[in-house]
């Protein structure tokens, strides 16, 4: 056998359920017969969803993931199934399950254990300690798991050097911008340092404030791709494996024989584990694989942000969101990736006018409305602002008209927005982004409230990016112009603007991105040539900010440092390093 047809399937297991994703692990190994597929490999952790957490620490998750792995075994007859469970020993483990012909013939622990930004894995698992591979006939293959694939050596190495021809890695990989190019120069890496034909399984979906994006990766010996799966969609990648060319390579590369005397004395075992003696390639056609397209940066955000809102809202039960409608760009975007993620029936829109709401605003938020096809109510609040004023005009009395005061209107529309929510089931979403939420510009218990802040950790830069995308693709102008070009301002007080507050979103959000994603020190920021009067006030107004942050709805991660999972700050804390 000198050809092996390997089927990646990239789904979106819901967390803890375990009847639906067995269903759906079955339906992708059924598919995978279907297309002639000696292998069909799935994510890791895809039997419990990923991250479980603290759900790793109640024993019954643990035997009920075990029960669900019964059923698939059951189901793989006529093919080798690769698929992430929770293993259970003395301890339990991050593991893969290699099944062939309906027979648990061995299995994988996770040996690299991230204990970094949004990982958690060596606070629930063991580490593994050997590095088996599988025979299938004439063919060897190497199963390891996500973090495994990232070190050059490890386990990835040890079962290279052991003879295997194929290695296949199931992942759980979050997605944040720019990754895929990222991860697929280092699995390509992999492959030709190793000689390797190497197949990449990623998990798809949204999970909390993780939204991981499939792409799923298949490279031949050289670390030339051969397939790519779809990124945010479930898929199904299948491509077939020429091994004698593997062989062939390894011929022409000495330095193979080496090696295996180098890793041999780093105490990695590479037990060999039999799935067949003797395997019959079977009756196919030749298989023509697909290599789905890298997307611009703006576009690959806004599905991560549509992916990120739908699973989040229908995992948790809601089939409807309601929106406070500013007239801003934040709150726009926000209804256009609820509109595509439930569909605009699903969507509704209210703007809450007061003294200081511009007619602009009240026709660009009606406009936006009306081009989704949203439902859209005009609730006004003045009234109530007035009762509150009067209310505490006794205890304010001798005190200038500020930032209570404008916090009142904040808190009056979260209110609404939230009696609107208990009324009608439908899940707030709030509107904050990431550049406001860093230095606080935003009223706790007000325009914070809401289930999920779906653009918590996209800088209003990027905020602008999405809107000019959305109105190119749609050959039409969806979100007015005039929200995109007009100055950014809460309406909160006669003439306000965002940067009467803040300093100019170019230089707030360059600032930003060095201090909370790249740790920076103030001198470092600097020497970059920006002001110290700026930086010393950002650096400030992010680090006192912080207890606000904690009370937030949690938000869709797409930059590399997130905060609350990525970024864990003291709130008590006066270091201004």
């Amino acid at each position: 056998m000198t050809t092996i047809r390997i089927a990646l399937a990239q789904i979106n297991p819901k967390m803890g359920d375990f009847a639906g994703n067995t269903a759906k692990i079955i339906h992708y190994i059924e598919q995978a017969k279907s297309q002639g597929a000696d292998i069909v490999a799935l994510p890791e952790l895809a039997i419990t969803g990923y991250p479980p957490e603290d759900l790793l620490l109640k024993p019954q998750f643990i035997a009920a993931n075990l029960r669900a792995l019964d059923e698939i075994i059951n189901a793989s007859h006529d093919i080798t199934t690769i698929i992430g469970f929770v293993d259970r020993t003395t301890d339990i483990h991050n593991a893969a399950a290699v099944i062939h012909n309906g027979e648990l013939k061995g299995v994988y622990h996770k040996t690299y254990l991230p204990n970094y930004g949004v990982f958690d894995d060596y606070r629930y698992f063991k580490a593994g300690e050997t590095a088996p591979i599988f025979q299938l006939g004439d063919v060897l293959i190497g199963v390891n798991i996500c973090e495994d694939i990232w070190y050059p050596g490890g386990p990835t190495q040890v079962q290279a050097l052991a003879g295997a021809q194929i290695i296949i890695n199931i992942s759980a990989s979050p997605y944040h911008s720019a990754k895929g190019g990222d991860r697929e120069r280092m699995l390509a890496t992999r492959a030709e340092d190793n000689a390797v034909a190497l197949a990449y399984v990623n998990l798809v979906g949204g999970q909390d404030e993780l939204v991981f994006d499939g792409d799923s990766l298949i490279f031949d010996e050289h670390g030339r791709l051969i397939a790519r799966g779809k990124v945010f969609e479930e898929d199904l990648l299948i491509a077939d494996i020429n091994t004698e060319k593997v062989f062939r390579e390894r011929l022409h590369d000495p330095r193979r024989r080496q090696e295996r005397i180098d890793v041999a004395s780093e105490g990695m075992r590479a037990e060999k584990i039999v799935l067949a003696e003797t395997y019959a390639t079977k009756s196919r056609e030749k298989m023509q694989p697909g290599i789905a397209p890298r997307l611009p940066q703006a576009e690959e955000v806004y599905k991560a942000l549509v992916l990120g809102t739908r699973d989040y809202v229908r995992k948790n039960g809601f089939e409807r969101v309601v929106i406070g409608l500013s007239g801003g760009v934040d709150s726009a975007i926000v209804a256009c990736i609820a509109a595509d993620a439930l569909g605009a029936d699903k969507v509704r829109c209210v703007f809450m006018p007061t003294r200081y709401s511009s007619n602009e605003s009240a026709r660009d938020a009606e406009s936006l409305a009306r081009n989704l096809g949203v439902h859209y109510d005009v609730i006004a609040i003045e009234d109530t602002f007035k009762q509150y004023l009067e209310m505490l005009a006794p205890v304010f009395a001798g005190t200038a008209m500020g930032v209570a005061e404008e916090n009142i209107q904040a808190r009056i529309r979260g209110n609404i927005l939230m009696a609107l929510s208990n009324k009608f089931g439908a899940l707030v979403l709030s509107t904050g982004n990431k550049s406001e939420s860093s230095v606080g510009y935003c009223t706790l218990y007000g325009d914070m409230c809401g289930g999920l802040t779906v653009i918590k950790d996209v800088p209003k830069l990027l905020v602008y990016e999405l809107c000019q995308y959305v109105n190119s693709r749609d050959g039409k102008e969806v979100i007015p112009d005039y929200i995109i070009t007009r100055p950014p301002s809460a309406e909160l007080r006669d003439n306000q603007k965002d940067q009467d507050s803040l300093p100019p979103y170019e230089i707030l959000d360059a600032i930003l991105e060095m201090y909370v994603e790249q740790d920076m020190s103030i001198d470092a920021m600097i020497a970059e040539g920006f002001a110290e009067e700026t930086v010393r006030w950002v650096v400030r107004t992010v680090d006192i900010n912080e207890y606000k942050r904690r009370q937030a709805a949690p938000g869709i991660k797409i930059t590399t440092r997130a905060f609350g999972r990525d970024r864990r700050m003291p709130i008590t804390n006066v270091y201004r390093g």
